[in-house]
């Protein structure tokens, strides 16, 4: 799947793990500057090593070309769940991550949920923008961060 040839979407290998797990860290960073993580950088990269790789259906967004090459951006799916959403803070606005839902929706054409903190707006307008619908708040007690979050849900 590309579009100009520049960005590929494709599912993720053992060795994409760090990269992956390195636009998690930096896509955090960037848009949840208020939101504190529970876990250690390298536990992080632990996690996408021996679980998120190659436990979950993992997708990575690849660049190539006078940008940079690499991973920018990943995606996680657990059925109709979609789980995680991250790229990397200099390729928002390029369009990969309207191709991610796309792709989320293609392969859970029942409908999908997920989870955002209630802190993202720039997320609640994305998912709201491609048919998702704010049907959950929480106080956060039901997540590691704590954090209050919302749920999200598209049905075709």
């Amino acid at each position: 799947m590309s579009d100009d040839g520049t960005v590929i979407l494709r599912r993720a290998a053992g060795p994409d793990a760090c990269a992956a797990a390195d636009v998690w860290l930096r896509s955090f960073a960037a848009a949840l500057p208020t939101v504190v993580r529970p876990r250690s950088d390298e536990e992080v990269r632990a996690y996408f090593r021996e679980v998120v790789v190659p436990l979950r259906e993992t997708w990575v967004a690849e660049a190539a070309g006078v940008d940079g090459a690499g991973i920018v951006g990943v995606m996680v799916l657990a059925g109709d769940l979609l789980s995680q959403l991250y790229l990397d803070p200099d390729w928002r606005g390029r369009g990969i991550g309207d191709r991610f839902v796309a792709l989320a929706k293609e392969r859970a054409p029942e409908g999908l949920s997920l989870w955002t903190f209630q802190v993202n707006r720039p997320a609640h307008r994305f998912y709201e923008r491609h048919g998702f619908v704010a049907v959950e708040w929480t106080d956060g007690s039901g997540n590691e961060e704590r954090e209050p979050d919302v749920r999200y849900v598209w049905h075709p």
